[in-house]
């Protein structure tokens, strides 16, 4: 008989990739598919077993121990990123499940942090912006993922209907409204990458020795002429990438405000080739879901998303040809690739929340 449960969404991004921790602009949504954690109070620990993981977490309050391995680790660096910095938590018993793709760049880590995270704190305390900061620290701190705070903001403090235009410096967000008619189909290549072993870090490191060579806090402050100039071919691409890509994440967030899915797709469009080709992110897998996409009746725009490296694409349709999109996407790719793709129509969900219990 649990006392809570939580509902923590994956979540999309659809444009501005690799900017978050470049202090740029990102505009991800929330999904439907989410993760579920059904918990009850357990004095002075958090136990949780998954339902579709073998194995049990279990993590003292007063010391979490050494760190282990695969999904536990994001339950157990929580717990320390908030006993750290003194937050007042409870320990719980859960059992979680869910529906967002592990290693598809949906943010499946991002929905576990975010779960537990609701789970320890009370309706009074819950703060989705400081959450989202014990998640980036637990994956930043604990995990080894040199990532940005979007993918936890986004789960956190979602609104149904809405893309969030989040400025990652300042931590403010405008929620902007989807045009009504559109649906947004989450590609999945059924191809992974584990991000502590990718390129992921690599990039991050890049970018940060393209920012001190520019001489500026983060490439969000770069000028693109300045860009050019530097002598290094591979940090000139990565820098051109954020810039132009800041720059096109707040162009799409003006369009999709004015129903101008021309723009739109236009800028999802060169945000694709600006990661195949600048900060060379992208898959021949990706590559190919992209290909597949753009050229399917009713699709407005499609790009890669997430990390990178593998895992899915996004796609604006037309609310009338999903069913016609998704069968041709999966046609085309398949017989590109030899591989079957899984496709995940879905609204913008609403964010992290205790439910109500029947």
């Amino acid at each position: 008989d649990p006392a809570a449960l939580i509902r923590s969404p994956g979540r999309v991004n659809l444009i501005g990739e690799h900017t978050d921790y470049n202090d740029g602009l990102v505009l991800p949504l929330a999904i439907e598919p989410a993760l579920w954690l059904a918990t009850s109070p357990c004095e002075g620990r958090v136990t949780v077993v998954s339902d579709d993981v073998d194995g049990t977490v279990d993590v003292a309050l007063d010391d979490v121990g050494d760190r282990i391995a695969g999904w536990g680790a994001y339950v157990q660096g929580i717990v320390w990123a908030m006993t750290g910095a003194g937050v007042n938590i409870g320990g719980v018993r859960g059992a979680l499940a869910s529906d967002v793709p592990a290693g598809a760049g949906l943010s499946s880590s991002a929905a576990l942090e975010m779960a537990v995270a609701r789970a320890l704190v009370g309706d009074d305390a819950w703060d989705p912006i400081r959450a989202a900061g014990f998640g980036q620290t637990a994956e930043n701190r604990w995990v080894g993922v040199d990532s940005g705070i979007m993918d936890q903001l986004s789960s956190a403090a979602a609104r149904r209907g809405h893309a969030l235009l989040i400025d990652c410096r300042t931590l403010d967000i405008e929620h902007v409204p989807l045009p009504d008619g559109l649906v947004v189909v989450a590609l999945d290549t059924s191809t992974r990458r584990e991000l502590t072993s990718s390129a992921y870090n690599d990039r991050r490191a890049e970018c940060a020795a393209a920012a001190a060579a520019l001489g500026v806090p983060a490439l969000r402050d770069a000028d693109l002429a300045a860009v050019e100039r530097l002598d290094d071919p591979v940090l000139r691409r990565r820098a051109r990438h954020v810039v132009t890509e800041v720059a096109r994440t707040l162009a799409a967030a003006r369009a999709l405000s004015t129903d101008d899915t021309a723009a739109l797709g236009w800028l999802m469009a060169q945000a694709h080739a600006s990661m195949r080709d600048d900060f060379e992110a992208s898959s021949d897998a990706l590559d190919a879901m992209v290909g597949c996409a753009v050229t399917a009746d009713g699709c407005v725009g499609a790009r890669m998303t997430g990390g990178g490296f593998g895992g899915c694409a996004v796609a604006l349709v037309d609310e009338e040809r999903v069913d016609a999109f998704v069968q041709s996407v999966t046609r085309g790719y398949t017989a590109a690739t030899g591989v079957t793709p899984r496709l995940y129509p879905t609204a913008a969900a609403g964010g992290t929340e205790r439910m109500a219990l029947r």
